[in-house]
This record gives C-alpha cells, sequence and structure tokens, in this order.
C-alpha cells in the first residue's frame, strides 16, 4: 500500500470528525434565536395582537395559539404543551415560564414580554412555574449527566467487540448490567450533591439511554467496520451534544431541532425533565424514541447473526465437518478485531483473549518450535500468520465468525490443514502431529492452494 493511500486513511476519520466539530458546534451555540417556540396567550383577540408584535421582533420565532384563560395558559407550561403563557388584564400581564427548560429561554422570553407589556403600559410579572434546585441555575446540569450516561454508552461498546469470549447473549447482559450500575450512581450523585431532586424514576431514563446507546453501537459494528469510531463519536458527541439541551432546543437553528427529535441523548434529557421537574409530563415520547433505538440495535444484532448462520449453512452444505458442532442461530458472536497473532501465556487484565490456539507436535509428541501457522478464510484469503513458541504453542485472536482453514507447516515435515468453525465466546483448538517427510504417512498438503473443498478434517 502505497503511503499516500496510508496517510489517506489514517486522516479520513480525524478530518471529518474536525469537520463536523467545527461546523455543529459553532452553528448550534452561537447566538441562539427562537424558531418555533410555542405559546400560549389567554385570549383570542390578545393573542392576534401579540402574534403580530412577535413576528415583528423575531420572524418565524413563535408559533402563537390561544387558551380560554390565565389558568389554561399556566397548564399549559406545566403539561410541556408551551415554553410560555401569558396573561393580562387591565395593566397587569403574567408571564409563566419554565426554568427547567433553560434558563437561555426563559431570559429571552422574558426580555421579549416585557417589552411588550411595557409597549402597552403593563406591569409584567413572570411566574416560573418549574423552577430548578439550587445547583441547578442554568438548568442545563440534567445534559451533563446525560453526556455522562451517553458517552460511556458508546465506549462500552466498543470494549465489548474486542471481548471475543463473550456471545451475544453476554454482551448483551454485561450491557444491561453496566447501564444499571451507571444510572444508580450517577442518579446518587445527583441526589446527593443536590444537582437535581430526588425522583427514582429518573433511573429509568438514565437506564435506557446508556442501553441504547451500547446496543446500537453493538448493533450497528459489523456493518460500518473500519468507520466505526466515526459513526459512533459522530453520532454521540458531533451531533448528539449540540442538540441535546445545552441550549434550549427551542433556540437551535431547526436541523438541530429535528436532530433532538430523534437522538437518544436529546429524548433523554427530555426524560429527564419531565420527570424531575414536571410532573412526568412528556415522559413518553422519549421512552419510546430510546426503547426503538435498543430494539434497532438488537435488529441489527439479529440481521449479523442471521447474515453468519447462512454463510455457515452454505459453507456446511459444501463440505460438512465432523469435529465442530453447528452454531445456533440466535447466539453468533460479533464480528471480532482484526486477525492478530498473540504470546501464549496466562490471561491478564485488559490483554486480548484467543479465539484460536493450539500446539504443533512432531511424530514423538515433542514440541516443534517455530513452525508456520497460517489462517485463511473461507475463500483461501490469508488473514494472519503466526509461529509456535518454545513449547510449540500458538494463539490467534480477531478472527471473522465461520469456517477457516489452519495450516501448519515446518521445513523437512508434511504441512497439514485443519477446519474449523469459529462460533460466538467459544475458544477453538487445533493441535497439529507433523510427521517427518522420510517417515510420515500423511499426504503433503500445498498451503497455497487450500480451500474448504480441499481442507483435511482434524481435531
Amino acid at each position: 500500500m502505497s503511503p499516500a493511500r496510508v496517510l489517506v486513511e489514517t486522516l479520513t476519520i480525524p478530518a471529518v470528525l474536525f469537520l463536523g466539530l467545527l461546523f455543529c458546534f459553532p452553528m448550534a451555540f452561537h447566538q441562539p434565536q427562537p424558531h418555533h417556540a410555542k405559546l400560549v396567550i389567554a385570549d383570542l383577540a390578545l393573542e392576534r395582537k401579540v402574534d403580530s408584535a412577535l413576528q415583528r421582533q423575531h420572524p418565524g420565532g413563535f408559533d402563537v395559539t390561544a387558551v380560554a384563560d390565565a389558568r389554561a395558559a399556566r397548564r399549559a407550561v406545566l403539561d410541556r404543551d408551551a415554553v410560555a403563557g401569558f396573561a393580562a388584564k387591565g395593566r397587569h400581564a403574567v408571564l409563566y415560564v419554565a426554568k427547567a427548560d433553560g434558563v437561555s429561554l426563559e431570559q429571552a422570553l422574558t426580555k421579549g414580554f416585557t417589552q411588550l407589556a411595557a409597549h402597552n403600559h403593563q406591569r409584567l410579572t413572570v411566574t416560573d412555574v418549574a423552577p430548578t434546585v439550587g445547583k441547578d441555575g442554568l438548568g442545563t446540569t440534567l445534559v451533563y449527566f446525560g453526556i455522562a450516561w451517553n458517552v460511556p454508552g458508546y465506549i462500552l461498546a466498543t470494549t465489548l467487540l474486542r471481548a471475543v469470549t463473550f456471545n451475544r447473549r453476554r454482551k448483551l447482559l454485561t450491557i444491561a448490567g453496566v447501564a444499571a450500575l451507571f444510572s444508580v450512581v450517577g442518579f446518587f450523585v445527583g441526589v446527593g450533591l443536590g444537582f437535581f431532586p430526588n425522583s427514582p424514576a429518573a433511573l429509568v431514563i438514565a437506564f435506557l439511554l446508556t442501553t441504547a446507546v451500547a446496543t446500537f453501537s453493538l448493533g450497528m459494528a459489523p456493518f460500518v467496520k473500519h468507520f466505526f469510531p466515526l459513526v459512533g463519536l459522530g453520532l454521540y458527541v458531533v451531533l448528539s451534544v449540540p442538540s441535546s439541551g445545552l441550549v434550549p432546543v427551542q433556540l437551535l437553528p431547526r436541523f438541530f431541532q429535528d436532530l433532538h427529535a430523534v437522538m437518544p441523548l436529546g429524548n433523554a434529557v427530555d426524560g429527564l425533565r419531565g420527570i424531575l421537574y414536571f410532573h412526568d409530563a412528556g415522559v413518553l415520547k422519549p421512552v419510546l424514541v430510546l426503547g426503538a433505538w435498543i430494539i434497532a440495535g438488537m435488529a441489527l444484532l439479529g440481521l449479523d447473526a442471521w447474515r453468519h448462520h447462512r454463510m455457515a449453512v452454505h459453507r456446511g452444505a459444501e463440505d460438512e465437518q465432523e469435529d465442530v458442532p453447528e452454531p445456533p442461530v440466535e447466539d453468533p458472536s460479533l464480528e471480532a478485531p482484526a486477525p492478530t497473532a498473540l504470546p501464549v501465556h496466562p490471561h491478564h487484565f485488559g490483554e486480548l483473549l484467543p479465539m484460536l490456539e493450539g500446539t504443533v507436535s512432531d511424530g514423538e509428541q515433542q514440541p516443534v518450535h517455530r513452525a508456520a501457522v497460517t489462517v485463511m478464510d473461507a475463500g483461501g484469503r490469508q488473514l494472519v500468520r503466526a509461529a509456535t513458541n518454545a513449547r510449540g504453542e500458538y494463539a490467534v485472536t480477531g478472527l471473522p465468525e465461520g469456517y477457516i482453514s489452519v495450516v501448519v507447516s515446518y521445513p523437512g515435515r508434511h504441512p497439514l490443514v485443519h477446519q474449523k468453525l469459529l462460533q460466538s465466546g467459544v475458544a477453538v483448538r487445533a493441535d497439529f502431529t507433523l510427521h517427518d517427510r522420510r517417515n510420515g504417512t500423511s499426504t503433503p498438503v500445498n498451503p497455497q492452494r487450500v480451500g474448504l473443498g480441499q481442507a483435511r478434517h482434524g481435531s
């Protein structure tokens, strides 16, 4: 591969992320302005007057509707049907806002309606119907906790991709366990330090967020392959953070408002706000969106399982194998890391675990040092090459799911090939006994011509 191509492939992901961060964050956070923020006005005649005034100040900034009275206006804000309600009687006017939606939105609304009231010679009273706790003065603390439950979910998926001895079921159970732990720890930190109210229902949203991100990431990995870091960071950082609610959604450009409606982080923040400050109003939709991300992730895992099972059945029909069982349809492994030869020693924490291991010995059962071990896929393409140690041992990881051929050769001895079927969560062994060319009875095998149809069966 030419140096130019290597450089392009190396810089593609950092360059795309750089451009994404460069454009998304400033566009979302620089000079936020209202875009189609919903307001309710307690009086039809007053609604038309307020709508005309606001359209002159902020064209397209507000969608104004009328309600019966001041009580209905206040209820609309508490039910999250509107970001603000306005009622006026004589020289007195009341603006109902919710600081839990973000203090910048509250300030923008207060400024606009103060000017409107002054123009009409009215005295404005601002009533906060959903005040935040003292340590959440800006109304954005929930976003920070959401990020803490969001990004580690993606990191969890990346680490599980390297857990080659874990099958899909075990990986999903790990995700559920870690999500439960993170949600509990984060909740008690937030409540204990006074960052948000004590409402245990928030644990459900936190659990769903981490589970959704980790499950979808795990499911998409076999399909996006080496673009996995780009897609993951793009989804959960570049697109999620600007649309999360760090700046109130109503002050974001339309593109980020649309993103907020579907991204897991934004919906989780909405769900947390509904539980903690709005008496569970508006929680159903975020729960459904997070559930949809989990279902989509599991569907991708199932699709990948079906794809590998079809490949295994097809290869098995061509050349039946007796020394390994057919893998179950519902539980094959996820695509593993790049094929890699490993040193053979007791496993240490954080190290890769072997997917394939074995020994090579001679006719007298003595270890063969530096025997060449070549692993090939079903099409005869070399995946990785290793050498045995002084004890005749070898180990390999990062192999794809399905049938592989393991070819062992050593100068002066007949090469051998074993065919193996790799399945989820199972470390496969392939041991070899190489006989001397002069005394052995094994049939020579040409490693360059080995295919599944030509493979000799062995243990």
